[in-house]
């Protein structure tokens, strides 16, 4: 997971406040092991920043927190949902793989920072 200049507490803030209740967090007892960003622009979801803690990594946190975001997107009538995986990331491509998320040949990402 790689956070940018656009992930400030205040611009992530705004994210959550902007989606409310779609961003889930997982807890052992009191300890965070995991997280993700989910939100939508009322046409397309997205997910940001999956991120567990390597010490519960192979337990299904990650995958049952990518759920519950597809279940509240869905919830929104939200039909499609996209990710951005670093190319060099080979563990996450594999566990988006494994989730059943496939690459988007016909399309590259592109940004502007204004």
């Amino acid at each position: 997971m790689v956070l940018s200049h656009g992930d400030s507490p205040e611009q992530l803030e705004r994210y959550l406040l902007r989606n409310p209740g779609l961003s889930q967090a997982a807890l052992l007892g009191e300890e965070l092991v995991g997280a993700v960003l989910a939100g939508h622009d009322g046409r397309r979801g997205l997910l940001y920043h999956l991120a567990v803690q390597p010490s519960a990594q192979g337990s299904g946190v990650g995958r049952r927190l990518v759920d519950l975001c597809l279940e509240g997107l869905k919830a929104a009538g939200i039909t499609r949902v996209l990710i951005l995986v670093l190319q060099d990331n080979e563990a996450g491509r594999s566990f988006w793989n494994r989730q059943g998320w496939a690459a988007i040949d016909q399309a590259i990402p592109m940004a502007i920072e204004p």
